[in-house]
């Protein structure tokens, strides 16, 4: 097992990298300081809401309505700032606890009446686009007032001094080491297969270059975005909450055998509803930074950005069927569905084609993930054959 997570991770990289000389071929302004910078930004928007719909793909569940979600929740804090003129750290602190009430409140009514989780998310996509049309009035709806900067426009045009960005990446290197390390002698004392000391030390090698290098290169524009920052912070809680947490082992028990949970004592429906609530609370944040990034809020944020977090998921590894993904694998997946976005959005390509190759990434995604599990059945099977 822990030799195809890192084939799957190597394949990932490489199909990054790829993607990355395709577009550096194609453009000079790809690879430009500022350009990665603005990705990075996007980068952020998008694996923040991923690893939200991560914690409800673990236990088998989904959600159609992060998107609609996402422009509802900004819509809201943007109204009553600008409208209302309500101090922005009050309006976005309202909306926080809305989104976390509202999505318990569905996570509950899907457990509780055992409907569909495709049904329930996708009613839910309807009402949250509609109720959003009807709070901004169908108009732009800035997020500051008179223009002048606050806490909600800061989240993603505030940019770190160049020495907090070298702290910054400093700081994810030693985390990076430290949880990878904890994690290499806690299988060892276990006794699963572990990577050789040599090769842990290549890959961490690598990465804290890659790090020291995306650090300069921001630098060398205006410095490190602080949506940045907080999608590092809203990682390392995520990944400890799943794999450090009684709560994590529930998500993950859920999704690869429910029966057995229930039959073992875990309170499967109290898991689920705060998977859901969590996952609300991740949207108001994506919805947050989304409309700042825009500037307003319009009835075009959030657009298709469910399949976005999806798709990110799942080319990381994670399971439609629930019971495995990670958050480094999130975290590669939304690098991808970012960089073809950006790609072709320097390339001027048309948007119907870029829906189009949203599209097909998407399916690619689930055939990927199609076929690594039957590939995983089969192989169980030969084993208890042979055993």
């Amino acid at each position: 097992m822990h030799g195809r997570i890192w084939v799957r991770e190597l394949s990932i990289g490489i199909a990054l990298i790829l993607i990355w000389i395709v577009f550096a071929l194609q453009t000079d302004r790809f690879l430009s300081a500022r350009n990665l910078s603005l990705m990075s930004i996007e980068l952020a928007v998008t694996a923040t809401l991923a690893l939200g719909m991560l914690l409800v793909l673990l236990p088998g569940m989904i959600d159609l309505s992060v998107g609609s979600g996402v422009g509802l929740i900004g819509g809201i804090a943007s109204v009553l700032i600008f409208k209302h003129q309500w101090p922005a750290p009050a309006a976005m602190g309202v909306s926080f606890l809305c989104a976390i009430v509202v999505w318990a409140l569905m996570g509950k009514l899907i457990v509780a009446q055992r409907i569909p989780a495709f049904i329930i998310t996708l009613g839910g996509l309807l009402v949250f686009k509609g109720t959003f049309w009807l709070i901004i009035q169908n108009a732009t709806v800035p997020v500051t007032v008179g223009g002048r900067s606050n806490l909600y426009s800061l989240l993603t045009t505030y940019y770190l001094p160049p020495l907090a960005g070298y702290v910054l990446a400093l700081l994810i290197a030693a985390v990076l080491v430290v949880s990878r390390v904890k994690a290499r002698l806690l299988r060892m004392r276990h006794g699963f297969e572990v990577d050789d000391a040599e090769m842990l030390f290549l890959k961490l090698f690598v990465a804290c270059q890659f790090l020291l290098l995306v650090v300069v290169l921001m630098n060398a524009f205006r410095g490190v975005p602080l949506s940045v920052v907080v999608l590092f912070a809203l990682a390392c809680a995520v990944h400890v909450t799943t794999q450090h947490t009684p709560f994590g082992r529930y998500l993950y028990a859920i999704g690869d055998n429910e029966e057995a949970a229930v039959l073992s004592g875990v309170p499967v429906q109290k898991v689920i509803v705060g998977a859901y609530a969590s996952l609300g609370a991740i949207v108001a944040l994506t919805g947050f930074m989304q409309t700042a990034y825009t500037g307003a809020s319009t009835t075009t944020v959030g657009d298709l950005m469910e399949l976005d977090a999806i798709a990110a998921c799942v080319i990381g590894g994670t399971s439609l069927r629930g019971g495995r993904g990670s958050v480094l694998g999130v975290l590669f997946g939304a690098w991808i569905m970012t960089s073809l976005l950006n790609g072709m959005t320097l390339l001027a390509v048309s948007p119907e084609k870029k829906f189009i190759a949203r599209g097909l990434v998407l399916i690619l995604a689930v055939w990927m993930d199609v076929v690594l599990a039957r590939r995983a059945a089969w192989i169980a099977e030969r084993r208890v054959k042979d055993w």
